[in-house]
């Protein structure tokens, strides 16, 4: 499967991925300009940005971008450990590195934030029409979603209302007059923590009168309150609605002093102690006889 084939199928499958680009290459490094990869969530890489000395400073970083969702231009060169961080841009003095340098474009990319509009209602389908443009992907299922609004006018409320909030989805609104919208809360299963939690009625006060300025105050306040967080790249599991990248934990191969991510298939031995490569574990091991 080509890169392109790949990057496709993940974003298909909502699986979050870091494309690694190569957009500067010293002589003699093994890499050239335009060379890519992709860097998944479990810390495996796909593709060619330089051999694994490289490779391990790609991953550490990657990761690092993919929990926090802003691209990242790494720079790699020979040397004695160090790292160098500015904005935007992080500078890696590596070892092991056999010459030359890299210069790495890490773009993070992350699934749409899923929008569930539950009811196909005037309010709903405008939801559905304007949502699409502002990023959203746009779905009748809770299963990963970060935003529920349930528009249906009285079917099937509290059920909907009950597992979104059980779920933890971060924004839950009801489409609903205060005095209606108040009755429903009031009659859900759940606890006074989780029933404050829905925004009833749902979107900001700005006037709005026809169903599309309606859902346009509701996709306002979805937004105000997705810019007062932090940037959360997220992965869709099972039904569960979010669970959180964090950056990976890491630890220094104490043969060369390289920062290594401590991920899935990272070469360690017995302690465990982790490596940048298979040279560094050969040597360690040599050393301990």
């Amino acid at each position: 499967m080509s890169i392109a084939d790949l990057a496709a199928e993940l974003t298909r499958s909502r699986q979050p991925f870091v494309k690694a680009t190569v957009v500067r290459a010293g002589k003699p490094a093994s890499a050239h300009a335009g060379d890519t990869a992709l860097v998944l969530a479990d810390g495996a890489i796909a593709g060619f940005v330089g051999g694994t000395c490289a490779e391990s400073s790609v991953r550490v970083h990657a990761l690092a971008a993919l929990g926090t969702g802003d691209p990242l231009l790494l720079r790699i060169s020979a040397g004695a450990p160090s790292t160098v961080v500015e904005e935007g841009a992080v500078t890696v003095a590596n070892p092991c590195l056999s010459g030359g340098s890299l210069e790495i474009f890490l773009e993070p990319r992350t699934p749409a934030p899923r929008l569930a509009v539950i009811g196909e209602t005037p309010i709903g389908v405008s939801l559905a029409a304007l949502g699409a443009p502002l990023g959203f992907e746009v779905s009748t299922s809770l299963d990963g979603a970060s935003a529920v609004v349930v528009a249906s006018h009285g079917r099937d409320e509290e059920p909907v209302l009950e597992a979104a909030l059980r779920a933890g989805v971060p924004y839950v609104g009801l489409v609903a007059s205060r005095k209606r919208g108040a009755a429903v809360l009031a009659s859900l299963d759940v606890s006074d923590t989780e029933r404050a939690r829905v925004h009833s009625p749902a979107g900001l006060d700005l006037g709005g009168r026809t169903a599309a300025e309606i859902a346009l105050s509701i996709l306002a306040e979805i937004v105000a309150l997705r810019s007062q967080q932090p940037a959360q790249p997220v992965i869709p599991v099972g039904t569960t609605p979010i669970a959180v990248i964090d950056a990976p934990a890491t630890a220094l191969d104490p043969i060369c002093g390289m920062t290594v991510a401590i991920v899935p298939g990272a070469i360690q031995a017995d302690g465990p102690v982790y490596f940048c490569a298979e040279g560094c574990k050969r040597r360690y091991l040599a050393e301990r006889g």
